[in-house]
């Protein structure tokens, strides 16, 4: 493994890396507090009551999904102990209360279980022979037609809720499904064909809409939303290598692909168990289950193609998936309209209107979200992260110029930084884009302070809210208080946009292990920053901020080890800067750059106390085949 040893002092530290380290403390201190004040000693958390439907299971893991992606980063090394004890602590609780069987979701849809896996998936990248055989086990559910979910011949999930007692019928365990009046009033109601226009309105129980019309319709059958069974799927392939993981992803995300194709495009929403679009909607390629028509359209489509074609792309190498993703933004882009969101009949105003600020009133690009028999309406600003994790991953030229268009298009400026969260912990992908695009300088300083105060108003909330008995209806309390927040760090440290939310998997130009201790993240005080990601010149810095410790570390290229380092660019200082003792100050550091050929994913990094070192590397981008092997395990097959 190449070895570069820095040599540039650090004589004035550089404000973002003094923030970086100053918010990785804050955090390390957040989750201490909800670990002790919201969880027992087993790990669960502190919740007496019952759960009344099949929702539910999700929000008892989104609390911690970025816990072990912190530990990734760098987090205390304790943190990766207390992340595995909450996970099975949970897992019991979800046991106890009826909603999991064997380590796994009873059956329920890929939006929600999305969510909850991303912290299994972080778990096995951190620690990957511990979890490699649940990450397996899990994945087989899907695998094998014998757990009840897949079928084969028709290469579709029997059920929009599936998992480990396999296709799980209807969409609710009561007659009629439990749609409030309040989102009735924002989403409208899903088969809203079915109550003739000016009919009064039924009781629930009686409504076709949310009766047993829904149950017979929507309860069986594929729903584009199980295309987020793709991460599980993949995050087993990363720990295994297994080949038949990638077999299963070229045939269900491929038969999605061809679905879309042949519908102009643009993915239809529901298979029936025939193997046939619309079969159980009289036709109909939108009305699904989480499809078109209710309750997200776009928000959760988007996501749940990006992660099956993403995660077929990594695991089989073939980057034709990625048309797949391509053709949905490109049909919904032109489709858009410019006008003031405050016009928009957009049925996420909290959302929208805390990303766009003060914008609301400008004209800006909207897209449709959903569609119905009516056409297609719900217009929002586009989820940028599906764009951008797609240009992550490809590094296209087709692929950036959309987001230029899009950047082009959008009424407001995508260079500013506003301190929201979002339920994604993500949605500052727009002025990430523009500080890699060189125009947004202030970005590091500005988007590490917006997670400052996001994690110091969570710690107000979380200390504000402790010993709360919740009821049912308000334990998303838990995911609203998690004091770590990491889209800033991922951004900054990785070069690598936060994860898609709903199931997908970790993106990152370069990963940091602490070759001292064995262990991924960066050592204690040290910084990283990636201010480009071009595979060209993907520029690293890292700060040792110790004056008194050397430090080593190893860089890695991609998430995965996917990528080769072919050179390196170092900077290096000339000796002699401090000058003689007798002298009263030091000499400005003489800077050269020393170009160093590497020829593989890794390259360890010398930090003696106090200095720093930018790399520019030049990348072959997936190169070699993904895996979680940790440097010292990889055996550096090429793909």
């Amino acid at each position: 493994m190449t070895i570069v040893t820095a040599s540039v002092p650090v004589l004035d530290p550089p404000a973002w890396a003094l923030s970086q380290r100053a918010l990785l403390d804050l955090l390390d201190s957040g989750w201490r507090l909800f670990s002790a004040r919201y969880a027992g000693p087993d790990g669960s958390l502190r919740y007496d009551g019952r759960l009344s439907s099949r929702d539910g299971a999700d929000d008892f893991f989104e609390p911690f999904f970025n816990w072990p992606q912190l530990y990734l980063l760098g987090g205390a090394d304790d943190l990766l102990e207390t992340c595995a004890r909450h996970w099975h602590g949970v897992v019991g609780q979800m046991t106890r209360l009826g909603m999991f069987a064997d380590e796994f979701e009873i059956g329920y849809d890929w939006f929600h279980q999305g969510e909850s896996l991303l912290f299994t998936y972080f778990l096995t990248a951190a620690d990957p022979e511990a979890w490699a055989e649940r990450a397996t086990r899990f994945a087989d559910l899907y695998l094998d037609p014998a757990k009840g979910n897949y079928d084969p011949v028709h290469r579709i999930i029997k059920a929009p809720h599936n998992g480990s007692r396999g296709a799980r019928e209807g969409v609710s365990d009561s007659p009629a499904y439990p749609w409030t009046e309040a989102e009735a009033a924002q989403y409208g109601y899903p088969l809203d064909w079915l109550l003739p226009a000016g009919a009064p309105v039924p009781p629930p129980a009686d409504d076709p809409r949310l009766g047993a019309e829904m149950q017979r319709r929507l309860g069986r059958g594929d729903a584009a939303g199980n295309l987020s069974v793709a991460g599980l799927v993949c995050n087993a392939f990363l720990v295994s290598g297994d080949e038949r993981y990638a077999a299963w992803l070229r045939e269900y995300v491929g038969a999605w692909q061809r679905r879309a194709e042949d519908n102009g495009g643009v993915v239809p929403d529901n298979v029936g168990l025939d193997g046939v679009v619309g079969s159980l909607l009289d036709g109909r390629w939108y009305g699904g289950h989480y499809g078109w028509t209710w309750p997200h359209g776009m928000y959760s489509l988007g996501q749940a193609v990006a992660v099956g074609a993403l995660s077929a792309a990594l695991a089989t190498g073939d980057d034709r998936y990625l048309d797949f993703v391509r053709s949905l933004l490109d049909a919904v882009i032109e489709r858009g309209v410019k006008l003031p969101f405050n016009e928009s009949d957009s049925a996420n105003q909290g959302r929208w209107r805390a990303h766009l600020g003060s914008d609301v009133d400008v004209p800006t690009l909207l897209v449709p979200y959903r569609h119905s028999d009516k056409g297609w309406f719900d217009y929002n600003p586009i989820q940028t992260s599906v764009p951008l994790a797609l240009w992550h991953h490809t590094g296209a030229a087709e692929d950036r110029a959309r987001l230029d268009a899009l950047r082009a298009a959008a009424g407001y400026d995508w260079a500013n930084v506003r301190a929201f969260r979002d339920k994604e912990e993500a949605g500052h992908e727009e002025p990430w884009y523009a500080y890699l695009c060189g125009d947004n300088p202030g970005y590091p300083e500005q988007i590490l302070a917006a997670a400052h105060a996001q994690a110091r108003r969570r710690i107000a909330l979380l200390l504000a809210n402790a010993g709360r008995d919740l009821p049912e209806e308000a334990i998303h309390l838990w995911q609203n208080v998690n004091p770590v927040v990491t889209e800033a760090l991922a951004q900054l440290m990785w070069g690598g946009p936060q994860v898609v939310y709903n199931g997908g998997l970790q993106q990152a130009r370069v990963r940091y292990f602490d070759a001292e201790r064995r262990r991924p993240g960066v050592p204690d005080q040290v910084a990283a920053l990636v201010s480009a990601i071009d595979p060209e010149a993907t520029v690293v810095t890292l700060v040792n901020l110790s004056a008194t410790a050397d430090r080593t570390i190893v860089v890695q290229a991609g998430a995965f080890g996917e990528h080769e380092i072919v050179t390196a660019a170092a900077t290096a200082a000339e000796p002699g800067w401090t000058g003689h003792d007798t002298e009263y100050i030091h000499h400005d550091p003489v800077v050269s750059t020393a170009e160093h050929v590497v020829g593989g994913p890794h390259l360890t990094v010398e930090l003696p106390a106090g200095t720093t070192v930018t790399l520019t590397l030049r990348l072959r981008l997936r190169a070699y085949r993904p895996s979680y092997r940790r440097p010292w395990e990889v055996s550096g097959r090429s793909t």
